[in-house]
């Protein structure tokens, strides 16, 4: 289910001054301003970029963060307003000290007695929320119950602060810090600090962002921010950025070559080559004002698409390459959200609204008589094969909060998969048939029955023959994430659209 979207606010020359600028970071330091040894050190602190992998290399002394002043490496950006920080951070080596630190850190200044938060890990993994109240003021700390987190993330909003952490692979928990007034604009970054003068100590960082979230006042549906194409290596779960733009770029496709995306925007389909990281726009004929239910067929010729001109989504099915798209759904209907085609390529299944009820329905590829496949009251979605073509997976609200379920391609035996405190949306099943991937909203976010823009939310994957889920991406996002099947080819990769108010200079595109 998705509503048309359109973008009123940005033009042409701003897409262009975004690539410039991105360009012109390409030798510097990402996303950031600069670096500073902040207070007294030894031996001179240092970062590196790499663009290709868009991975920060840190190398720092000093003594300590901590009592009422502070001596480190600091990479930081002014920042002014709320904003989330967020890495993947690990040390490099064993280390000296136990208490040499890593992590993300907001600063009024770069005095050394400067008021402050960090969210930080230490050598021997202690994971805390660390704050300077006043200047020259004694540190104060919460410990979280998490140890040697991989994953840290640090939310300011308003005068609030927010860390989240986890080992990699798990959920978020939570350390909050209220009525901690740094002032509006403040230096934000990563940082680093050996926690022995004589000692220089190295740490990498990566999927590193600053997200600046949607404002209490934007109107959802008509106001938009940004939106940046990830790719990410299951491997290493490290994601790089690929695209960006201050539009809504939404559910990306992979094709069947590995050599493109097929992405929507403001109506069109895009085509988006990966190797020069140029988008064209895909003709679909008298399809127009096409949404983010668009998927391929397993041979990757064909793709059915959801397109509504001022009235309900209408199902059309077009060639891969473009061409003029040939309505399947029927008139007289409601909406219709097209997700899945079988492997056989004879049968599309969607998302249909009939009666004011949203259910799974099969229609032939070629059009005719739709078929109910689920009769529960509430939102059933994201109807998907599985490559061998036995088992339809889909979402549905039926148990109170969104969860997985899987049904035999005729709809018999519907079984649910996921049975968590969570809302879990569009189960996609990789290509090889070994995994599932969905996009997880926070209950106290999102209602069970809406996926929006703009929240916190997590990729996760599990085995399909069952098994804990695990975390893959942590990002800002929601709707346009993930709503299609977004697997590599050969499984090893996924394609995602995170979300925020860009900002300049951005992440450098690769060419």
């Amino acid at each position: 289910m998705r509503i048309k979207i359109f973008c009123l606010f940005f033009c042409l020359p701003c897409v262009i001054l975004l690539n410039q600028k991105a360009k012109a970071q390409t030798a510097g330091l990402g996303i950031f301003d600069d670096q500073t040894d902040v207070g007294i050190v030894k031996h001179k602190g240092s970062a590196r970029y790499d663009a290709k992998l868009q991975q920060y290399q840190l190398e720092g002394s000093g003594t300590n963060i901590w009592a009422t002043s502070d001596a480190f490496h600091f990479v930081w950006k002014r920042m002014k307003g709320d904003f989330i920080l967020r890495t993947n951070a690990a040390f490099i080596g064993k280390g000296v000290e136990d208490h040499r630190k890593i992590g993300l850190m907001v600063r009024t200044s770069l005095d050394s007695n400067s008021k402050h938060i960090n969210a930080v890990v230490h050598g021997d993994g202690l994971t805390s929320l660390q704050y300077r109240k006043t200047v020259s003021g004694i540190t104060e700390e919460k410990k979280s119950s998490i140890t040697g987190a991989g994953v840290i993330q640090l939310e300011r909003k308003g005068n609030t602060y927010t860390m989240s952490v986890a080992r990699k692979g798990d959920l978020f928990v939570n350390e909050e810090v209220s009525d901690l007034d740094l002032g509006d604009e403040v230096y934000v970054g990563i940082f680093i600090c050996s926690h022995n003068a004589d000692v220089t100590e190295k740490a990498t960082f990566n999927n590193v962002r600053i997200v600046v979230p949607a404002p209490a006042t934007l109107v959802p549906y008509r106001e938009y921010l940004g939106s940046s194409i990830e790719l990410l290596d299951l491997a290493t779960q490290n994601s790089t950025v690929v695209y960006q733009s201050p539009k809504s770029l939404q559910a990306p496709n992979w094709m069947n070559d590995g050599k493109s995306l097929i992405y929507n925007s403001e109506g069109s389909l895009y085509k988006f080559n990966l190797k020069t990281n140029e988008p064209t726009v895909l003709n679909t004929g008298p399809a127009k004002n096409n949404n983010n239910d668009h998927v391929l067929s397993f041979d990757g010729k064909m793709l059915a698409i959801s397109s509504g001109d001022g009235g309900p989504s209408i199902g059309y099915t077009v060639s891969s390459a473009g061409g003029e798209a040939k309505r399947i759904t029927q008139t007289g209907h409601g909406a219709s959200y097209m997700h899945g085609w079988s492997p056989d390529g004879k049968y599309i299944v969607f998302c249909g609204e009939r009666n004011k009820e949203f259910d799974v329905y099969r229609i032939p590829s070629g059009g005719g008589p739709e078929e109910r496949l689920t009769t529960s009251p509430g939102l059933d979605d994201g109807p998907e094969y599985t490559p061998d073509g036995k088992y339809i997976y889909f979402n549905s609200v039926r148990s109170g909060l969104m969860q997985v379920w899987r049904m035999k391609a005729d709809g018999s035996e519907q079984t649910q998969i996921t049975n968590d405190d969570y809302n879990n949306w569009f189960p996609h099943i990789s290509p090889d048939g070994k995994w599932i991937e969905y996009i997880t909203f926070l209950k106290n976010e999102v209602e069970p029955g809406d996926h929006p823009f703009y929240k916190h939310v997590f990729l996760r994957v599990m085995p399909i023959g069952g098994g804990p889920s695990k975390v893959v991406a942590y990002l800002y996002g929601g709707q346009g994430t993930i709503n299609t099947p977004s697997w590599s080819p050969d499984s090893k990769h996924i394609a995602f659209i995170s979300n925020s108010k860009l900002l300049f200079p951005v992440f450098p595109m690769s060419k």
